[in-house]
């Protein structure tokens, strides 16, 4: 995994040195400017590195019938503003 130490370095560390990592062993990691500036913030990303290939099943989106019967989302709003009549702008 990549920490970010507060100077802006990034290092590659493990999740158990992760854990044990106290604030004098950050204070060293600084001191001894390790790490490295890190200009690609996708770098060693699972984004890049995701190569599953995706199946989407498009008969499964149910039909769009009966959309119109469905009640209103915006009833409350309905008396206030009239959508059927032209507008004057």
């Amino acid at each position: 995994m990549l920490y970010q130490l507060p100077n802006g370095k990034v290092i590659h560390i493990t999740i158990e040195q992760y854990l044990e990592l106290n604030p004098e062993d950050i204070q060293y990691l600084m001191s001894i400017d390790f790490g490295e500036h890190i200009l690609n913030p996708f770098a060693d990303s699972a984004v890049l590195e995701n190569t599953k290939e995706r199946y989407y099943d498009f008969d499964y989106f149910p039909d769009d019938d009966g959309l119109e019967e469905r009640a209103s989302d915006d009833e409350p709003f309905d008396d206030i503003i009239d959508l059927s009549s032209p507008s004057d702008i």
